[in-house]
């Protein structure tokens, strides 16, 4: 487990490096694998770790460049990501009932569901788009959801509506922004950055949350 977290951290700062070998390895077949992380990332509840925004911003690079075919990753990788989200959303709908009654589920984590189900208090249905652009609740989110029982229309119009936001976001931004000079040069940092605003609301939802904590001890001592 350890090997293949430093793996993917790695893979997140080093993508135009383990792209350039996966492209010239895989060929079209790249296409299909990078496919299947996105909807594994959205879709699984055990997949939270694997990368995301980064992922995309690379792989809009390569676009960029003309190594990768810009439109065929935006089609594939919105319906992928539209795609994991439902396959999330019916996930929650049938573990649902077993994890109301309390029961463990080996494969989830209680501490990022809980988290999850207060970021869905907090914002509703706006949930769904919103998590898209935060790691780890991002893959929560459509779970929480089916869990919640959120009417299937309503869960596939922000379902929609935010995978085509966030696939489209960070693959143009790569496309536009990652063969520029100064991005080339500095591409670990760029990635580091990335990643650092990415998971930026989850540390402000933290901090608050411990704040509000703490207050609260105080009233009662």
């Amino acid at each position: 487990m350890q090997q293949l977290l430093q793996f993917l951290i790695d893979f997140v700062l080093h993508a135009d490096r383990h792209l350039d070998v996966l492209v010239a390895d895989l060929g079209p077949w790249l296409y299909v694998l990078m496919f299947l992380i996105v909807f594994c990332e959205t879709g699984l509840v055990a997949t939270p770790f694997l990368p995301g925004d980064s992922l995309l911003f690379a792989l809009g690079m390569f676009a960029g460049r003309g190594t990768l075919d810009l439109l065929v990753l935006a089609v594939s990788l919105c319906i992928a990501a539209v795609l994991g989200d439902t396959a999330n959303y019916w996930l929650g709908v049938w573990l649902g009932p077993r994890i109301f009654r309390g029961e463990n589920v080996r494969f989830l984590s209680r501490r990022h569901l809980d988290h999850t189900h207060e970021f869905y208090e907090r914002y509703g249905g706006k949930t769904i788009i919103l998590a898209r652009f935060v790691p780890i609740v991002r893959t929560f989110a459509p779970f929480v959801a089916g869990m919640g029982r959120m009417t299937y229309r309503r869960f596939m119009a922000y379902n929609v509506g935010g995978g085509l936001a966030w696939v489209l976001l960070f693959l143009t931004g790569g496309f536009c922004l990652g063969n520029a000079p100064l991005v080339k040069q500095y591409f670990t940092l760029f990635m580091m950055g990335i990643v650092f605003v990415s998971v930026l609301p989850g540390l402000f939802e933290f901090l608050r949350e411990r704040r509000r904590l703490r207050a609260r001890s105080k009233v009662v001592v």
